[in-house]
């Protein structure tokens, strides 16, 4: 059987296609960017059509790029942006709304309802999660209510209702497959994660029927063939994860107290926790890491919202660079006197705070203050962020020790002087893979082990690679001085102090 693998990463602002070899080498690449729709303040819409045209074309791409046709193909992995959801109609496979994206904040009037009726214990409970607009059940909600005639339609049993993988599953096998994989049914805000099931009380409270929702497999499971007549030849789905979690596995954090954090739009670090399922007091995230042949390991996440979010500001909000990789360089002629600080709560405040009202703020800015030093402040609060984050895992799991290294991806690793200025303010070292494209890995691998091309978990661990290791420079008086500088800023940004 042949060795190539071919890995769909749906992400939220392109999708990309990359077929890797049986030397789990990248062999051929595909990427499409495709629009944002932003239809009132603080909502997030992408367009379901334009999703799945961009997968059928990077995909096409991938396999003309590697001189490769759909047969060559022995098994194909998804992962995708999480959180983000689309309801279609079971008939046709047409979306009934735009996509609401993770990054959308409509529904925070129904989570601080639900709060005051205090019901975010119960949810916490059960999910991991906190009622925030985040999270993918009160979009599904909300599209029910305010659709026309969509409540009644999925009573009926017309429409189905799940995140992009599911969507894309359905799409590619004809309508034949309606599945998601334990790590995007555990963000949805109404799966057990305990007892990995739909969870019928919550369900209840959201008032969504569990008949819309799909069937939860493994990571690495069987989900359909794609379509003979969409690529030439059928293509088994046998790897599907959230894209986190995928970057998880494509950095081969198998064991206990290994970390994560890949630097995309937002930020997301993630904490294996073995099977140990960590409720943590200091409103991080507890998920499913990943589920294999039916056992479940856990995780504490953090999430950043914005984090190369804030670069594409400084390129095309304010538009001091004009290309994303010049962030570092300006940001290292910034003057090192001046205590400038960006709280990039542009659509508010994740983990720890939580705070879907707080907005964007600068402060200590002065008459010299320029491009330099808000490059600088931009790409700082990536690493302020990071540190909260791993502050708050090593107070929730003993697992989370002072030697912890992190492992990180995502486009804004390229940078080393993002790189050693997180290394800094963590006070702990940053480790670069040699492979970047760790997320797509992540995918690949679930789809390529299970096909039996690709080798075991233990083994696939043995071929992650280093290609630098960022250690600490700065003294703790500077370091210290400037996570004071930050918290101050934050508290100052909170909506509620």
């Amino acid at each position: 059987m042949s060795g190539f693998v071919l890995a769909i990463d749906q992400g939220t602002t392109s999708t990309r296609a990359i077929l890797f070899d049986d030397k789990m080498k990248v062999a051929g690449t595909g990427q499409q960017e495709f629009a944002q729709h932003y239809p009132a303040s603080g909502w997030v819409e992408h367009d379901p059509e334009d999703i799945w045209a961009s997968v059928l074309a990077t995909v096409k791409a991938a396999l003309k790029a590697a001189g490769r046709t759909a047969s060559d193909v022995a098994a194909v992995g998804i992962t995708n942006q999480r959180e983000t959801v689309v309801i279609w109609d079971k008939a046709t496979g047409k979306p009934i709304h735009n996509a609401i994206v993770w990054q959308d904040r409509r529904t925070a009037p129904l989570c601080r309802k639900l709060k005051k009726q205090g019901l975010e214990k119960k949810f916490t409970k059960k999910t991991g999660l906190l009622l925030d607009p985040y999270f993918s059940g009160t979009k599904i909600a909300w599209m029910l209510d305010k659709v026309k005639g969509a409540r009644k339609r999925a009573e009926k049993g017309e429409l189905l209702a799940g995140t992009i993988d599911s969507f894309l599953i359905w799409r590619l096998t004809g309508g034949q497959v309606h599945a998601t994989d334990a790590t995007n049914a555990s963000r949805t805000l109404v799966y057990n994660i305990e007892k990995n099931v739909w969870d019928d009380e919550l369900l209840s409270i959201l008032n969504i029927p569990t008949a819309i929702l799909p069937e939860v497999k493994d990571c690495a499971d069987d989900f359909g063939v794609t379509e003979k007549s969409l690529f030439g030849a059928e293509m088994p789905i046998l790897g599907v994860a959230g894209d986190q979690h995928a970057a998880t596995i494509g950095q081969a954090c198998f064991e206990p107290g290994m970390m994560k954090s890949t630097y995309g739009t937002g930020c997301f670090a993630l904490l294996n926790t073995g099977t140990d399922l960590v409720r943590s007091r200091n409103r991080l995230l507890t998920t499913i890491a990943y589920r294999l042949n039916g056992k479940t390991t856990y995780a504490l996440e953090g999430s950043i919202f914005i984090a190369g979010a804030a670069v594409q500001w400084l390129r095309d909000g304010i538009k001091v660079i004009g290309k994303a990789e010049q962030s570092g360089a300006l940001a290292a002629t910034a003057d090192p006197a001046q205590a400038v600080y960006l709280v990039p709560a542009f659509v508010g405040l994740g983990a720890p705070h939580w705070d879907a009202d707080a907005r964007g703020a600068i402060f200590g800015l002065t008459r010299n203050s320029g491009p330099a030093e808000f490059a600088r402040a931009a790409l700082e609060s990536v690493a302020f962020q990071t540190r909260d984050l791993l502050d708050a895992m090593r107070k929730d799991w003993k697992g989370a020790s002072a030697k912890t290294v992190l492992r990180v991806d995502g486009g804004m690793v390229a940078s080393d002087w993002t790189m050693q200025r997180l290394a800094d303010i963590l006070d702990a070292p940053v480790d670069r893979p040699t492979i970047l494209e760790t997320t797509a890995l992540g995918a690949a691998w679930l789809a390529g082990s299970k096909a039996g091309v690709w080798p075991k978990a233990k083994e696939f661990a043995k071929s992650w690679a280093l290609e630098r290791r960022f250690k600490p420079e700065m003294d703790a008086a500077t370091r210290g001085a400037k996570l004071a500088g930050w918290r101050d800023a934050v508290r100052r940004t909170l909506s509620v102090r």
